[in-house]
């Protein structure tokens, strides 16, 4: 499977620390991937 650099980055970052949840910004704005994203949603939308 191909990736973009900006995913190597992320898959890098989370191999450092696997069990951090990790925003990664884009632009104006931080965005969750994958499980992080899954495991953040329920506890965000309770807020």
């Amino acid at each position: 499977m191909r990736t973009t650099p900006m995913l190597e980055q992320y898959w890098a970052l989370k191999r450092e620390v696997p069990d951090a949840l990790l925003l990664y910004r884009l632009g104006d704005f931080y965005e969750m991937f994958f499980e992080d994203a899954e495991t953040a949603a329920p506890l965000l939308a309770s807020s």
